[in-house]
């Protein structure tokens, strides 16, 4: 896809342009847990702009929070 994404960053009261796709992060996040993407939304963290992408395996549903920005993933957790 090619599109910029903008997202309104209701925080700051500023636009934002320089966010990864959320295709990009769910990509990310399925290479770290195999499994259905069940919920992916973009929220701020401790100052920074996180993907928390929600992942339903056999084992139960993770968490994976994706740096909204570089694309790096901060965590995983199993829910």
């Amino acid at each position: 896809m090619n599109q910029s994404y903008y997202w309104y960053n209701s925080w700051s009261d500023v636009w934002i342009n320089n966010v990864i796709p959320i295709e990009m992060a769910i990509a990310i996040a399925l290479e770290q847990v195999q499994g259905e993407v069940i919920k992916a939304e973009l929220d701020r963290e401790n100052g920074i702009l996180v993907y928390e992408i929600h992942i339903r395996t056999p084992y139960g549903v993770y968490e994976v929070e994706i740096d909204a920005t570089t694309g790096q993933v901060l965590d995983i957790d199993l829910d």
